[in-house]
């Protein structure tokens, strides 16, 4: 479990001007308590400068970040989509992606602070409780299905209860799953990941679900905001939304809505 206060944050994917400035606007370490909810390599053109500084920064400050995994933080996902090609390209060789997914194998699935569960992904229908998933074996390639994956896949619904996501990993599930699992381990709110929000974040289920995306103008061309959910001492929250960092050569965009995008 986290102390507040603590500034939560969504996917990163490789967009390291942004995640500089998360920094800014929410004060550097070790000043502010962060969490991070995964993904933060791929798509963007320095996932190995995001993975690197935030690692760094937890090795000097362990107490004031936590880093969750991702779907994307797994050797399938990021062969697909463009991190293990930046490793062997910036290096020469496979070695230095080698060494990332394995630091990825250990990091943690969820956290709590205060009532909040927070993760990537979303719910299973064979977790019930928080005790099971601290009972997982998390040191492992991510399954392509099972609790695990889940976790790292899933996805809220307007529909009720749990059906397979069209994503092909995960499920969709509805506001009656929400309200039983936070019932269940006498939580208040879900803060997950994992979608591409034009706001930044969006609720759902009735307020009981936020989703938060934190990589602004997603893969340099949706002209999403992003935003932070900051939680103070009293565990109420608020959002920092903010736009892309300034970038030399950005093309200009015009603000539309994306199609479907597996975040």
């Amino acid at each position: 479990m986290l102390k507040p206060p603590v500034t939560i944050v969504g996917d990163i994917h490789g967009q390291l001007h942004d995640l500089i400035e998360i920094f800014r606007i929410a004060g550097d370490l070790p000043y502010t308590s962060y969490l991070f909810l995964g993904d933060f390599v791929d798509r963007g053109y320095y996932s190995v400068e995001c993975a690197s500084l935030l690692f760094a920064l937890k090795v000097k400050y362990p107490n004031r970040i936590t880093l969750l995994r991702g779907n994307h933080e797994s050797r399938q996902t990021t062969q697909l989509y463009g991190f293990h090609e930046e490793c062997v390209r910036k290096y020469g060789n496979s070695n230095v992606w080698r060494s990332f997914i394995q630091a990825f194998d250990c990091l943690p699935i969820s956290a709590t602070v205060d009532s909040i569960f927070a993760l990537h992904g979303g719910l299973s229908p064979v977790i019930d409780t928080l005790d099971q998933i601290k009972n997982l074996e998390r040191k492992q390639e991510v399954p392509h299905d099972g609790a695990l994956c889940d976790l790292l896949w899933s996805d809220p619904d307007p529909r009720q209860g749990f059906f397979l996501s069209p994503r092909g990993a995960g499920f969709m599930w509805g506001s009656g799953c929400s309200d039983g699992f936070l019932h269940r381990n006498g939580l208040s709110l879900i803060a997950r990941a994992h979608q591409v929000t034009m706001d930044g974040y969006q609720y759902m289920h009735n307020n009981k679900v936020v989703t938060i995306f934190s990589a602004p103008n997603y893969c340099y061309k949706v002209d999403n905001l992003a935003a932070l959910m900051e939680v103070d001492n009293h565990c109420d929250h608020s959002f920092q939304v903010f736009e892309p960092a300034p970038r030399r050569g950005q093309p200009h965009v015009t603000r539309s809505s994306p199609e479907y995008f597996v975040s």
